[in-house]
């Protein structure tokens, strides 16, 4: 689907919008050629794509899928392009005390049944089993080394994110200077609308989309929201779902909503879900110790938290 909106007698925004890496993708680029801005939205979408079969896990030759085979067995040598992406996760992962992980177990599968798990002890133990502790890093070599036979790295939590960071890199060396990648909800910004105006957002509750609470700054920057929508959608038996902890085995619950934007949509995706899973105390303590990241919260009362650095968007 394409969509022009002329804005003034010079520059126009070109919008396509399409399915790629299993979501939708919307790509706008600020332009004053409609063939040219055409060509570069198709050489972002080319990106995307190679990037989604580097990571995949389905092609049996893929790099992700050589290092997963040789779990417990050997090192693997990859490419730069890859060992920098498990470097920068293992970080993440090590900055939110394994609440991020690209590790899981795919031994035997029986023992992270947790439908069937006969008590929490059995659970914890079987998830304790996953840690990106395991995976070691020989950066002399550049190979990846995941110790524990069954151990798997997979990048479903960040993928869409790096995704959009390498797109939007191609679009600027194909000299776009300004242009928004709507990645699944997810947004990556950079230059200035055509009128030189920001790119803004309005933030909302997910429950109250109409009441917006604050207009954000965003341009230059990414922005990654994850949506807790069993808090208010999902029962069985009259019960309310929560999330599980995938490393502690525990219910956790009180957060709706949590936007996480950083300079990176790669930083900005990898750390939504480990808030969720740290709480509103303790995910903001971390947000306000880091550079250049800041953070919005939604409990399930409705109540917005902010980190110390939002006012700086504003």
């Amino acid at each position: 689907m394409l969509a022009i909106k002329t804005l003034t007698p010079s520059f126009i925004i070109l919008r396509r919008s399409l399915r790629l890496m299993g979501d939708r993708f919307e790509i706008s680029v600020v332009g004053n050629n409609h063939v040219w801005a055409e060509e570069r939205i198709d050489d972002a979408i080319a990106e995307i794509n190679r990037v989604e079969r580097l990571l995949s896990t389905f092609s049996d030759d893929s790099s992700i899928n050589e290092i997963n085979r040789n779990a417990g067995i050997k090192p693997v040598k990859t490419d730069a392009e890859i060992f920098k992406l498990v470097d920068r996760s293992l970080q993440i992962a090590d900055l939110t005390h394994g609440a991020f992980d690209i590790t899981y177990y795919a031994g035997d599968k029986d023992s992270l049944d947790f439908d069937n798990t006969p008590d929490k002890i059995s659970l914890k133990t079987a998830v304790g089993r996953i840690t990106y502790q395991n995976v070691i890093l020989d950066a002399k070599e550049q190979t990846v080394f995941l110790k524990e036979k069954g151990m798997r790295i997979g990048f479903g939590a960040n993928s869409r994110g790096y995704a959009a960071d390498r797109a939007k890199y191609i679009l600027q060396m194909g000299g776009v200077s300004s242009g928004v990648i709507n990645a699944g909800g997810d947004l990556l910004t950079w230059g200035a609308q055509p009128d030189n105006e920001p790119w803004t957002i309005a933030t909302a509750d997910p429950a109250q989309k109409e009441h917006h609470f604050a207009n954000i700054n965003i341009s230059n920057m990414a922005v990654a929201t994850s949506v807790d929508v069993q808090t208010y959608t999902a029962t069985i038996n009259n019960k309310q779902l929560n999330t599980i902890n995938p490393k502690k085995g525990f219910q956790i619950s009180g957060i709706k909503s949590v936007s996480i934007i950083s300079p990176s949509a790669e930083l900005a995706d990898s750390m939504t879900t480990p808030i969720f899973s740290m709480g509103i105390n303790a995910g903001l303590y971390l947000i306000n110790q880091l550079n250049q990241i800041a953070c919005i919260v939604i409990d399930d009362h409705n109540r917005v938290y902010t980190s110390k650095d939002v006012a700086v968007f504003n």
